[in-house]
């Protein structure tokens, strides 16, 4: 034996249970760049993977291949000294398939994930149900799935698809709180490309029925994609850090840090006076959340709000802000869809909700009319209403209709809301009020144009400005754009004592 040779295990139960451990979590098959065990290992802080059940076996009494593991990795490790429960699928066993030996692996750690108040993170690579097992395998899958719905009022679960993701095993991901895919290699769809030509006749690639630009883009179905495992672990790793470990735990506060200067000298001229003409308002959130730096989820999908996470004085807070770069910030069947999704799951684990409004009304039209807008309105009023964490509104330039009440509005529930002094809140925007109030005058008048101006700066004088809406107490008060985030930290303090400013700027 030369020294880089490995010495022989042992003979007897004890050599054979090493081999059988070894064999366990097989070297990924090309283009996967890390096995199963791999993969769960990069995502927990290093040394601190436990795994459990790493030699259970298929019990199916169906005929069939049998191995160690049964497809899946599960165990527990820490991310940022916290701990939290994995499941990694390993394709090159079985391709993934869930079978009953892997659906009560999988089980079990959920029970004890809930139990323990642990995370879970599922690492998905999956070709679906075993065939062989038949109704068998349907059965455990459904287990998981329970479990996924149990747990969703407990612990948070995110899920990231790395390989294929085929059938019932789709189902899981769907059920989780937020889903990372990543580009090229994870692909999520019930029927596959080949099914789906033998039923339709239609020709499709795993990317065009599954990929991550279709589900982070077009269905909502995925909130992020990644270029790499690795990056999609660590965006995982990020998400968990704005996050309790259960519902009702503390949140992961740190140590306050200012804006970037520069970024928040920009506040005091960053809104334009016109409400048509577009700005950006991630240059408003990083003049204002700890350290200029936010994690926007759901960036690609219905992009006229922004939802994201960042940190105000150390505390975590959920941002939902209009984005009128894009389509002017208008609420759509889409974007509302979104807003009260993330303003559910902030309300249910408990951040503080802060709301940037700069709202034309909702997306009119048949083609949102037949297609629900006014459910998934709905929606998204009603998730204000349920969220008990503190909310926090800033109208920042216009809020019309009914999105006004929708987006946080005070009559929702909404703790505090304010608004600047070029906002204008009212029924509609002054031009369409016009239209309406005075279409004879108008039918009448020898120059429409001139008197249609006219007519829309008095009504934007008397009825939009926003010292009639703090008259009444529709909000609270008129702020310059550069005292938003110290009139947001001292609201915040009032239900997070520990929210501050940082105690000195930075060097």
């Amino acid at each position: 034996m030369t020294e880089h040779e490995a010495p022989p295990h042992p003979a007897g139960p004890h050599g054979e249970l090493l081999r059988r451990l070894e064999a366990a979590d097989p070297a990924p098959k090309a283009p996967r760049e890390l096995s199963a065990r791999g993969r769960a290992e990069l995502l927990c802080d290093p040394g601190t993977f436990t795994p459990t059940g790493a030699l259970r076996r298929s019990h199916s009494r169906q005929e069939g291949p049998r191995f160690d593991g049964d497809g899946v990795v599960t165990g527990w490790g820490t991310i940022q000294g916290r701990p939290v429960a994995v499941v990694s699928h390993e394709f090159a066993r079985g391709g993934g398939s869930i079978g009953t030996g892997f659906a009560a692996k999988v089980a079990r750690l959920q029970d004890l994930a809930v139990q323990r108040r642990m995370p879970v993170v599922y690492l998905n690579d999956s070709g679906g149900a075993r065939i062989h097992e038949g109704i068998e395998s349907l059965d455990g899958c459904g287990a998981i799935f329970r479990r996924n719905v149990l747990a969703r009022e407990v612990v948070p679960q995110l899920s990231v698809v790395m390989g294929p993701c085929a059938g019932a095993a789709a189902y899981s991901p769907a059920l989780t709180d937020w889903t990372v895919m990543v580009r090229g290699s994870g692909h999520m769809f019930l029927t596959g490309p080949d099914v789906v030509r033998a039923a339709t006749g239609e020709e499709v690639t795993p990317d065009e029925i599954g990929g991550a630009a279709l589900h982070t883009q077009l269905s909502g179905v995925a909130h992020l994609a990644a270029d790499t495992d690795a990056e999609a672990l660590a965006a995982v790793r990020r998400i968990l850090g704005y996050l309790p470990s259960w519902r009702g735990g503390a949140l992961p506060t740190t140590a306050p840090r200012r804006p970037d200067p520069a970024a928040a000298g920009r506040l005091a001229g960053l809104v334009p006076r016109r409400s048509s003409s577009p700005f950006d308002m991630r240059d408003l959130l990083r003049g204002v959340v700890d350290g200029s730096e936010f994690f926007e989820l759901m960036p690609g999908y219905a992009p006229s709000v922004i939802t994201a996470f960042a940190r105000l004085g150390g505390v975590p807070v959920g941002v939902v802000a209009s984005q009128p770069m894009r389509r002017g910030g208008i609420l759509d069947i889409a974007s509302s869809r979104k807003t009260a999704r993330f303003v559910r799951f902030c309300g249910r684990f408990g951040l503080p909700v802060l709301t940037f409004v700069d709202v034309p009304g909702f997306m009119p039209g048949t083609r949102q009319e037949s297609g629900g807008i006014i459910t998934e309105g709905a929606e998204v009023l009603a998730a204000y209403v349920e969220t008990r964490t503190p909310r926090l509104t800033v109208v920042v330039r216009k809020a019309f209709g009914g999105a006004f009440i929708a987006l946080g509005s005070k009559s929702l529930g909404a703790d505090f809301a304010w608004a600047y002094p070029d906002s204008e809140l009212a029924v509609m925007g002054p031009a369409g009020a016009v239209n309406i109030l005075h279409r004879r005058r108008l039918a009448q008048a020898e120059d429409p144009e001139a008197l249609r101006r006219e007519l829309a700066d008095d009504y934007r004088e008397r009825v939009t400005r926003p010292f009639a809406a703090a008259e009444t107490g529709i909000v609270d008060d008129i702020i310059l754009p550069e005292q938003t985030r110290a009139t947001l930290l001292a609201a915040l303090a009032l239900y997070h004592p520990g929210a501050a400013e940082e105690t000195a700027p930075p060097s």
